[in-house]
């Protein structure tokens, strides 16, 4: 790819805890993607408008609350509506493997949970931004 991978990585709802998150944009950023977080406590829209303003290749949730079956489905919908159905939607937190198998037959790509590694997240969204967007 000749452009930089843009992530915009977001903290969804009414969870507080983002650790996770930090951790996974600064590995991002560590590989060379330009990584926009837009911080604690944003809605479904505010995520899917940011990822619109910078042009994001992927966005990257991270969920600890609960509510990842409410969520990802609004942000799918909502980039759907707004048309970036092309941008990837990634995730993770702690999410039962039964709902994972969900959220992906809906269209959300790989959702990693607590272990998984900096590296294995950094090459599967290199790896998809430079097989399904355009330079």
């Amino acid at each position: 790819m000749n452009k930089k991978i843009r992530i915009v990585v977001a903290k969804v709802g009414l969870d507080g805890h983002d650790r996770g998150a930090k951790v996974i944009a600064a590995a991002l950023r560590d590989a060379g993607m330009e990584v926009i977080y837009t911080g604690l406590r944003k809605t479904p829209e505010m995520v899917v408008e940011a990822a619109i303003q910078e042009d994001a290749d992927a966005i990257g949730v991270s969920i600890l609350s609960g509510a990842h079956m409410t969520i990802f489905p609004r942000i799918l919908n909502l980039m759907k509506e707004k048309g970036i159905a092309d941008v990837l939607l990634f995730g993770g937190g702690i999410i039962p493997e039964q709902d994972v198998a969900v959220l992906k037959n809906m269209g959300v790509g790989e959702l990693f949970t607590p272990g998984a590694s900096t590296i294995d997240i950094t090459k599967y969204v290199y790896d998809w931004v430079s097989k399904n967007r355009k330079n």
